[in-house]
């Protein structure tokens, strides 16, 4: 019996250091839920549909606001504005061109070249057989192919290889268009 006592009080003070780290509660996922769902959802129809008053949404979303939610955005339909293949580039780096002495040489220049690319959606490190991803959009192969040899001419020297996973926006071979609203159902 003691035993199970020191437990439930060791998992109340783990709850309650979790909560201090990071107050969420479970109106936040519904209504991040929502949000998913509609970014342009105003607080009172927030409101109804989580099932708490209009001053808590707005209380609640400002701390979201400041603590969980990066931006509010569209998802187009990418084929509209003109882009034809998204693709999913793999990089594998040099063993040994990242030392310690010019790492973060080699660091900066490449945040330059990414932010430089605005068709580059996301990148960053990974984990497995490559060390790094792209996520890019193109609105021909033309363009893609332009692109990476531009990748090639900056950063091949770091480069040891790279692949790339090719999608075709406008085929019908896309079973599940990306958006965050799928999201929604795991909150």
């Amino acid at each position: 019996m003691v035993k199970q006592n020191a437990t439930s009080e060791s998992d109340k003070t783990n709850q309650a250091l979790n909560q201090k780290r990071c107050p969420m509660k479970d109106v936040d996922n519904k209504i991040i839920a929502e949000l998913l769902k509609n970014a342009r959802l105003s607080d009172r129809q927030l409101a109804k549909k989580v099932g708490v008053s209009q001053p808590t949404i707005t209380r609640r979303r400002a701390f979201l606001e400041n603590e969980v939610i990066d931006g509010y955005t569209i998802i187009p339909k990418w084929t509209e504005l003109g882009y034809e293949i998204l693709a999913i580039t793999l990089i594998r780096v040099k063993h040994g061109v990242a030392s310690r002495e010019n790492a973060e040489s080699i660091r900066e220049k490449s945040v330059k070249w990414l932010m430089s690319n605005p068709n580059i959606i996301m990148s960053g490190a990974c984990r497995g057989d490559v060390d790094a991803f792209m996520i890019t959009l193109h609105k021909s192969f033309r363009e893609y192919d332009e692109f990476m040899q531009d990748h090639r001419r900056e950063m091949g020297q770091f480069v040891e290889d790279v692949s790339s996973i090719l999608v075709n926006l406008a085929g019908k071979e896309l079973l599940k268009p990306f958006h965050l609203k799928y999201l929604a159902e795991n909150l």
